[in-house]
């Protein structure tokens, strides 16, 4: 198995280290319910579920009736 000749610098270590870091999720405002949600996901707002600005489900309670 090949080994290094020379240790590697610090420098050259954080360098390949610069792209390994957390990212924040990427969030967008809905323009009908203006509820901050996954891009691209459905979420649930009160009782119903949204997809691209549209209602896609109501789910039906029947503890509210």
């Amino acid at each position: 198995m090949a080994h290094p000749k020379r240790r590697q610098s610090k420098s050259r270590r954080n360098k390949r280290r610069a792209h390994i870091k957390i990212q924040e999720p990427l969030l967008v405002q809905c323009p009908l319910t203006h509820q901050k949600h996954l891009y691209h996901h459905a979420y649930w707002h009160e009782g119903k579920l949204y997809y691209r600005g549209k209602m896609v489900l109501q789910k039906d309670n029947p503890s509210m009736e």
